[in-house]
């Protein structure tokens, strides 16, 4: 057969991309296929409902909170309907976790179970929704343990590095699902007039080197001295040590945050502070640090909680919260050498404290 010239080449559809990894898998059976099929499926009914706005009659508080305390939208616990009835029914999953769940959700009775157990973020950056800021979904799928039938909590607190595939969607301007399954980064955009995600960014790498940086600068005064070393370096620009000037960006979504890295480089700031001893971190490992994590490393980038790297540490529980940094790998290396040379903290050698930018004069 002979093309024309003038037809551009066959856009490749996600379920396309998914079958064809499919078959680079020994012994395959198509049930992962199928399961990440469903999981984009409940990405793109997502989608529908945060590009409704308020007339998906949504906005606002739900009146209840989450199992971190948090404060639920009603489009938090939508979305969360919405990724369990659509993954819950098709016989690949033993059991799902979620941001919005104490424990995990067995699978129904009247369903068969699979053999992977799905942990989610059903609605990242929710606090962003009434101010039309990009929001996403996060997930990550690990493995059941063969012969477990009733998978409980203790299942699920595998470390990073066992995932069998991380993403997340993110919802803006366009919709787009950004996924690994261990073999680079690739990312897809929804055509809203056929419904498929096509491919559209594939094998994404993050620079090394990069001149930006994100954090919340208003939490400064709770920060450990690695991270007030690295920031106030950053703001002195060409007339500091770093001798180049940065930009600071601060979104406070973190799939937001995660796709401008993909895209631009930089680094990503969530550290761990002082503010609350018994919680030292803001993010929770399973369902947001670990799939996130795993993403960046895939893009070439690293992903760290300063002192060890994310996807080595082993949970405790099912929202427990760790520090985090990740973006470009020289600058995340950066930050673990403050963190290994120069987190002293005042108080523990007031005699060679470094004076920090944000620091208040004694």
């Amino acid at each position: 057969m002979i093309r024309d010239p003038d037809m551009s080449p066959r856009e490749k559809t996600l379920t396309e991309f998914i079958i064809e990894e499919q078959r680079k898998a020994q012994g395959a059976t198509g049930g992962f296929t199928a399961l990440l099929n469903d999981i984009c499926l409940a990405c793109k009914r997502i989608s529908y409902l945060v590009g409704k706005g308020v007339l998906a009659d949504s906005p606002g508080g739900a009146g209840s909170g989450n199992a971190q305390g948090g404060t639920q939208t009603k489009l938090n616990l939508r979305a969360n309907g919405i990724f369990l009835r659509t993954n819950e029914w098709g016989g690949h999953l033993a059991a799902m976790v979620s941001e919005e769940l104490e424990q995990p959700y067995g699978i129904p009775s009247p369903y068969p179970r699979g053999r992977y157990l799905l942990v989610f973020d059903p609605l990242d950056g929710s606090s962003n929704l009434d101010v039309n800021v990009s929001v996403g979904s996060i997930f990550s799928v690990l493995r059941c343990v063969d012969g477990v039938d009733e998978p409980t909590a203790a299942d699920f607190l595998q470390p990073g590095a066992q995932q069998v595939c991380a993403g997340y969607a993110i919802y803006g301007a366009s919709t787009m699902l950004v996924l690994t399954l261990g073999r680079g980064v690739h990312g897809f955009t929804l055509d809203r007039e056929i419904g498929e995600f096509i491919l559209t960014h594939a094998s994404l790498r993050i620079p090394d080197d990069t001149s930006e940086f994100a954090i919340n600068a208003s939490n400064a005064r709770f920060w450990e001295p690695a991270v007030r070393r690295y920031v106030d370096e950053c703001l002195a620009g060409k007339t500091g040590p770093r001798d180049k000037d940065f930009n600071m960006r601060w979104i406070a979504s973190l799939v937001a945050e995660t796709h401008r890295i993909l895209l631009r480089g930089g680094v990503v700031m969530y550290p761990r502070d002082s503010r609350n001893p018994a919680s030292p971190g803001r993010l929770r490992l399973l369902y947001e640090v670990n799939p996130i994590g795993f993403i960046i490393e895939q893009a070439g980038g690293r992903a760290s909680t300063g002192f060890t790297p994310v996807l080595a540490v082993k949970p405790d529980h099912l929202h427990q919260r760790i520090g985090f940094m990740f973006g470009s790998r020289r600058e995340v290396e950066r930050l673990e050498q403050y963190h290994r040379d120069s987190n002293q903290r005042e108080y523990d050698a007031p005699l060679f404290g470094v004076r920090g930018l944000f620091r208040e004069p004694a």
